[in-house]
């Protein structure tokens, strides 16, 4: 007796790309994200989430993880049956921890303002260690 083959979860898709460790690098993160949401079908608030948290991320991992000769990766996690993206961003530069500066920083200061960024569009955001001397900044997004 045939009886149909159950119904899987559709896996998570992921992509990973090595980048230079330049402006243009940082662009290419952005808009290599972007494309390839775009191809798994992820919705447009998701996707003009992301593209936002991956350009600050790219852009600190160029600007604070940069070793001369080292590049930075790009990873992206996506579940579209719960909706749940993951991005990570890993350098060189363990030593250089992001952290978000206190509220009463001047508003002026050209450093920090990616990271309230990050936290205000992504549900979760952390560091964690990369052995040998690097570090992955990750981010959790996911659909409303």
């Amino acid at each position: 007796m045939n009886q149909p083959a159950p119904q899987l979860a559709s896996p998570t898709r992921t992509f990973t790309q090595l980048l230079s460790s330049t402006r243009r690098g940082a662009r290419l993160a952005r808009l290599l994200a972007v494309t390839q949401l775009q191809s798994w079908g992820a919705g447009s608030d998701l996707t003009e989430r992301a593209e936002i948290v991956v350009a600050e991320l790219a852009a600190n991992a160029v600007l604070h993880g940069r070793l001369p000769g080292r590049c930075f990766r790009l990873t992206l996690a996506f579940d579209p049956s719960a909706g749940h993206l993951g991005v990570e961003v890993t350098d060189s530069r363990g030593d250089l921890l992001p952290h978000i500066p206190p509220m009463d920083t001047d508003p002026l200061h050209p450093c920090g303002r990616g990271l309230f960024l990050v936290a205000t569009l992504a549900d979760h955001w952390d560091c964690v260690p990369y052995p040998p001397s690097g570090k992955t900044v990750r981010a959790a997004l996911s659909t409303p």
